[in-house]
């Protein structure tokens, strides 16, 4: 006998409302009442053996536990989520070190270069939300903070908005490492989603949890 089974399992009015038919469930009294129907229509003269009924009961036991493990697993997986959620409620507040893009207010943006090792020379490469190179930036060879001031390519200050500032490490001329540089923003929000928890940047910069490479305290 050919049994279907759901581990998605609907309530017994939807299954009836299913425009696909009937779906059968891990309801134990559903497969003994098929069972029963199976052993009243048998051929007398070519009964269905014994050893195949207890097949059939080991089988959908073995389905039945899988779909309760599958439960639990999933209530499991939701009480994980919500510890997360907890803990990253400690995190709103306070300046997160990551390498988002940057909200630009007008005002200066501490940023937290890393030069790769041997470099002689350091280039800030500053796009704007469109991806338009607007500035490249020469800044000194150190992983001390470093205040980015807005200015373009002439020194003109830039209209406030969102930019991506890639980190440029040269030696003698030639690039050997290109990365969006770190900087510290306030989280104003975490969220949780089916890619896991992600925190939610002042200006609105979305940024997964496991990007977040520093905490501080504001100030």
């Amino acid at each position: 006998m050919d049994v279907t089974v759901y581990s998605n399992a609907p309530t017994r009015t939807q299954a009836a409302a299913s425009p696909s038919g009937p779906k059968i469930t891990s309801d134990f009294n559903t497969f003994l009442k098929m069972l029963t129907v199976q052993m009243q229509n048998q051929d007398p003269l070519n009964p269905i053996d014994s050893t195949d009924y207890a097949v059939q009961l080991a089988t959908f036991s073995g389905v039945e536990q899988q779909v309760r493990t599958n439960q639990l697993l999933a209530e499991m997986q939701a009480r994980f989520a919500q510890m997360g959620m907890a803990d990253m409620a400690g995190w709103i507040g306070k300046e997160a070190r990551s390498d988002a893009d940057v909200v630009y207010s007008g005002r200066p943006v501490t940023l937290s270069p890393n030069p790769a090792v041997g470099s002689t020379s350091v280039i800030l490469a500053i796009r704007n939300a469109q991806g338009t190179l607007v500035s490249r930036e020469e800044i000194p060879v150190s992983a001390e903070p470093y205040q980015w001031l807005g200015a373009d390519a002439t020194g003109a200050p830039l209209p406030p908005g969102r930019y991506a500032i890639t980190q440029e490490s040269l030696i003698d001329g030639d690039v050997v490492d290109s990365r969006p540089i770190e900087h510290y923003s306030r989280v104003v929000e975490a969220r949780g989603g089916p890619r896991g928890t992600s925190l939610v940047l002042q200006g609105g910069i979305e940024v997964p949890a496991t990007r977040i490479t520093a905490l501080r305290e504001p100030g």
